[in-house]
């Protein structure tokens, strides 16, 4: 039987290497590629998965049907942290939820959620 491991997601971006660094500061990641056709971030080198960014020429149209979803310790203190780096509160129909959607410098949905119970 074969398996397969997930080795990145890819995100196409209109300024990859500018979203790429974005990225890699909100995740405490670091630039594994860079080239002009991709720019990889990862923990380490050798850690998987990597988040990988490719140029498009289009802007980004609809919201995504992928996205990331963060957990820090502090909501609230992350939620402002990366609002300070350029990230914007974006509604997608979310209502009253536990969590905060944001968007990064190119539009790209993601959630902050709250941290998570140690009993849970």
């Amino acid at each position: 039987m074969s398996s397969s491991v997930w080795e990145n997601l890819v995100v196409d971006a209109h300024d990859p290497a500018r979203l790429a660094r974005w990225w890699a500061e909100a995740l405490g990641y670091r630039i594994t590629v860079d080239t002009p056709d991709e720019v990889e971030i990862r923990r380490t080198p050798d850690t998987l998965p990597g988040l990988v960014f490719v140029p498009v020429r289009d802007e980004k149209q609809v919201k995504n049907r992928l996205h990331i979803d963060l957990r820090p310790d502090d909501q609230e203190a992350e939620v402002e942290r990366l609002v300070d780096m350029g990230a914007r509160h974006v509604d997608v129909g979310q209502s009253d939820v536990e969590w905060t959607v944001l968007a990064d410098p190119e539009g790209n949905e993601f959630c902050v959620l709250r941290r998570r119970d140690s009993a849970g």
